[in-house]
């Protein structure tokens, strides 16, 4: 069999992206990379059980357990070295990791954000926040943007982009599910793959 690049995905909450990328990997979306991990850094996110029921192995680790962001991140790189992982994904995770963390996986944390960067994105930008602040402004096109993750907030290099379009009357809940279906989760296996396969050819 062929070697395929190992996955650790990090969560937060509800776990909707990490579906996704479970999804496209039993379709063969995802055929160079296997989520062997998924961690969250709250311990009752549904992302979790979700996991569970996919058979991957999961893990909770908190700052609060562990008592600092430097001590939560060492325990976190521990396990992603026990697991040998070859690439992380923050699938709706809702902590900002050190550039102490980054600059030990350039360009293998990948991240999903709900706009079309460099629109709504950096410190504060996360969750229905983003799509508050696309109608506030008024735009009449938004949608998701696939990222590798940098010391900077959504500062990375963007790997994959797809617009979706705003419509009369949509309320940030209603856009938030739009953009979810139409672009985040098409993009997200996309660009897991995409980096899979680099990772494979590299090796």
């Amino acid at each position: 069999m062929a070697q395929k690049a190992k996955i650790a995905v990090l969560v937060s909450g509800g776990g909707t992206n990490l579906q996704a990328l479970i999804d496209a990997q039993k379709s063969g979306i995802i055929c160079d990379g296997e989520i062997v991990l998924v961690v969250s850094n709250v311990s009752d996110a549904y992302a979790i059980t979700r996991a569970n029921n996919a058979g991957i192995d999961s893990f909770t680790i908190t700052k609060k357990t562990t008592g600092s962001q430097e001590a939560f991140e060492k325990a976190l790189k521990e396990k992603l070295t026990e697991y040998n992982i070859d690439i992380i994904v923050l699938a709706g995770f809702l902590s900002i990791l050190s550039e102490d963390f980054t600059r030990c996986y350039p360009e293998r944390i990948i991240n999903v954000h709900p706009a079309l960067i460099p629109s709504f994105c950096g410190k504060g930008y996360y969750g229905l926040k983003v799509h508050e602040a696309a109608l506030e402004y008024g735009v009449k096109v938004t949608g998701a943007t696939v990222h590798f993750v940098n010391e900077i907030p959504d500062g990375g290099k963007i790997i994959l982009q797809k617009a979706v379009d705003i419509l009369e009357g949509d309320t940030p809940e209603v856009l938030q599910k739009r953009v979810m279906e139409q672009a985040e989760w098409i993009i997200l296996p996309k660009a897991v793959q995409l980096v899979s396969k680099q990772i494979i050819k590299e090796n």
